[in-house]
């Protein structure tokens, strides 16, 4: 009977820790596209003396970026 339970024990904390391991995914993926446009257009804009026209279009970049990461993210068929 501990044998049992032991090994339904680790499997929940599997679950567990993929679940953690995916939200983890997904947050750190938006927020590396996101800060990459603004970073990006801030400096194109410093370049290019263009302010803030490139941060706007590249911050719209980022989030779009996002979002197209975020519907290829695999996700666990069971």
């Amino acid at each position: 009977m501990g044998k049992q339970q032991g090994e339904e024990r680790q499997a929940k904390n599997s679950e567990t820790l993929r679940a953690l391991a995916y939200f983890s995914h997904v947050g750190v993926t938006v927020a590396a596209s996101l800060l990459i446009g603004v970073l990006l257009g801030k400096y194109l804009d410093g370049l290019l003396n263009t302010t803030p026209w490139l941060t706007l279009l590249c911050s719209l970049s980022g989030a779009g970026a996002a979002i197209k990461a975020l519907f290829n993210i695999p996700q666990d068929k069971k």
